[in-house]
């Protein structure tokens, strides 16, 4: 499986970006997905993520009721909505894969994309 995010870019506070994941390859209805960020200077750390045919969510505090995950298995395509935006939602997002489903681990995904960066200001 082949990932490419993209959809970053410069925001104010309290703006809206919406971040997408194009997967290439066979069987992408069978991958957990994930988006992760990092930003400078610290870990990569999970934002959200949800099972192969996207029945079951999960999200990292800090980004819930702000942040939507979504998949489209007919397109091969991933979402992530990002809405009220906040200077420490900076960061690279990435889009990633797991062989094994839904997991907020890192180490657990097999494939990544090669990120898009997320500038929010104040």
């Amino acid at each position: 499986v082949q990932l490419q995010a993209f959809g970053g870019g410069l925001v104010q506070a309290g703006g809206s970006l919406r971040l997408s994941c194009a997967a290439s390859g066979r069987a992408f209805s069978s991958y957990g997905m994930g988006w992760f960020r990092q930003a400078p200077g610290k870990e990569r750390e999970f934002v959200a993520g949800l099972s192969p045919m996207g029945d079951t969510i999960s999200y990292t505090d800090s980004v819930k009721g702000r942040f939507t995950i979504s998949r489209d298995n007919a397109k091969n395509m991933v979402y992530l909505q990002m809405n009220s935006l906040k200077t420490e939602d900076t960061a690279v997002y990435y889009c990633a894969a797991s062989r094994r489903g839904l997991y907020r681990i890192r180490a657990f995904y097999d494939y990544w994309g090669q990120g898009t960066e997320v500038t929010v200001s104040s």
